[in-house]
């Protein structure tokens, strides 16, 4: 009798391991895949009261999900932009100089990325911001 109960739980055993990989895999085809719009060229320009100018260089990706989302945002990437370098010529030596305050710097960016994408197209599309690479010249 154990031998047949353990037979059974034998050649039933993959057919459970196969049912779950298969609700796993629906689980995943139902979020969308995230997808990375980067905003191309890099950002440059001047920052900063006073005579002697200050630069910047912003290399920026936006997170998004689906390709419909990605569209949408590749769309609007110029007022994005606009938006993204009146942001930064706004900034002074002291808010780009820790990585606490280009974070904050990097959470503004986001929500004013939000902010354009909410007013055009009703939702705000994108989930991150992320700068691959940020250079300040003093």
């Amino acid at each position: 009798m154990k031998i047949t109960r353990s037979l059974l739980l034998a050649l039933l055993l993959p057919f459970a391991l196969f049912a779950q990989a298969e609700e796993e895999k629906e689980g995943e085809a139902a979020k969308p895949a995230a997808a990375y719009v980067t905003l191309f060229p890099a950002l440059v320009g001047n920052f900063g009261p006073g005579p002697r100018l200050q630069y910047y260089k912003a290399d920026i990706a936006l997170r998004v999900s689906g390709s419909e989302a990605e569209t949408k945002v590749a769309y609007h990437e110029p007022l994005i932009r606009n938006q993204l370098i009146e942001l930064f010529s706004q900034q002074t030596q002291e808010s780009l100089a820790t990585l606490e305050a280009k974070e904050a710097l990097r959470q503004e960016a986001l929500r004013l990325t939000r902010q354009v994408l909410e007013q055009e197209e009703g939702q705000p599309l994108v989930e991150d911001l992320l700068f691959n690479n940020l250079i300040v010249q003093p």
